[in-house]
């Protein structure tokens, strides 16, 4: 999630299924139009029942008819996913209502959910809280009972390893954490050497607020992390993004590092999954919503750098704001539209469908209804052309 905004509110939740092309050298080239095949959507006033109130730091103003505080916690911001085979996914929501100090009240947590496409709707099956029980964070936590906050970590990307604990990405690091299936932290934050974000506690930022680990993509050994970094680090080029290469192995970053060039400047990646050992899907988007989206794509990356110019070669692969819908799943329209500001999620389904969910900042963004707070949308698209994606991601 982006630093909070004033902006709109919403909550919901839909996934995309696409299907993606061969892969191609050229730095621009092409596939065409994706279909949407599927969407269903959580409500933006969902919550964990019987959880601890949340949202007392937003000092009580109306956001796109919510008001806050809240009597639960709010099940929204998702800003990874991780599909479990079963038709569940397990998605990740982020550090609560936008920054640091005002997301202590909001517990850190993976949600279980199961889209159902054919009634449109998504059902929250299950979630673990994110904690700190054996004291591994070297700093001082917001809960005395060690469960993780916003306040604490800004958890924007998340990967499963074979044994079934979880990789995450953070952005007030950026930190690598590392959790056992039931969200219990493994080994203390592993910092990207040389860079740090201003609520980093050893100071001297380098990196821009809200702006670390965005993207965390997963070799199909499971031996190499890739870690995207979502902003620009003083004195790279702009609108060149470090893409580093992590050993889970040796549990240290190997020194490589790629380079994932955003078409603008202005522009940020909202999510980064292996498709194979060299090839990458990337959510690149603008910072509009509703009206003033424009552009909302995701690239096929290529870290082989066949053209040699110090770059990831980038194919687009879906354009979300041009989505084929003859049979207006989404709409009365022809074409569907994913008009919101921060889509921070997308998954293989299989070698031409992809799942895409965005993260709805509730109750601040409004990218669907004007006035009203986003839902949670799953999506489901299909690409003109497969992936041919490494067999170890399909199954």
């Amino acid at each position: 999630m982006e630093n909070l905004r004033r902006i709109g509110v919403g909550v919901g939740l839909g996934v995309l299924t696409l299907a993606i092309a061969a892969p191609s050298a050229s730095a621009h080239g092409t596939f065409g139009q994706a279909t949407l095949t599927g969407w269903a959507a959580l409500p933006a006033r969902t919550f964990v029942s019987a959880s601890d109130p949340s949202g007392s730091l937003l000092g009580g103003t109306p956001s796109n008819g919510v008001t806050p505080p809240f009597d639960d916690q709010p099940i929204q911001g998702f800003s990874g996913i991780v599909r479990n085979g079963d038709g569940t996914f397990e998605v990740l929501s982020d550090n609560g209502y936008g920054n640091k100090a005002n997301s202590a009240d909001f517990v850190l947590r993976i949600h279980r959910v199961a889209p159902d496409y054919g009634k449109k709707t998504v059902d929250v099956v299950g979630g673990i809280n994110l904690t700190d029980p054996n004291s591994f964070v070297p700093f001082p936590l917001t809960r005395a009972d060690r469960v993780l906050t916003g306040s604490d970590f800004d958890v924007e990307s998340i990967q499963r390893a074979t044994d079934g604990s979880y990789w995450i990405g953070d952005e007030f690091g950026p930190y690598l954490l590392h959790f056992d299936r039931a969200g219990r932290l493994l080994q203390a934050p592993i910092p990207l050497p040389d860079v740090r974000a201003p609520e980093n506690p050893l100071g001297n930022p380098n990196l821009n607020s809200s702006k670390g680990f965005e993207g965390l993509a997963q070799s199909p050994d499971g031996r190499k992390l890739y870690a995207l970094l979502e902003g620009v680090v003083a004195g790279d080029p702009a609108g060149a993004l470090r893409f580093n290469e992590f050993d889970t192995v040796r549990q240290q970053y190997t020194g490589k590092r790629y380079v994932y060039q955003l078409e603008d400047p202005g522009y940020a990646i909202g999510d980064a999954i292996a498709v194979d050992e060299d090839r990458f899907l990337v959510i690149e988007r603008d910072n509009g919503q509703g009206a003033t989206a424009v552009f909302k794509r995701i690239y096929l990356a290529d870290k082989r750098d066949r053209n040699r110019d110090g770059k990831m070669d980038k194919t687009l692969v879906a354009d979300l704001m041009n989505l084929a819908d003859p049979r207006h799943l989404g709409g009365a329209s022809n074409v569907f539209t994913f008009p919101f500001q921060t889509i921070e999620d997308v998954v293989i389904l299989d070698d031409r469908t992809l799942g895409v969910v965005n993260d709805n900042n509730f109750p601040f963004s409004n990218g669907r209804t004007p006035g009203q707070p986003d839902n949670n949308e799953f999506i489901t698209i299909r690409l003109t052309d497969s992936l041919h994606a490494d067999k170890r991601f399909l199954h």
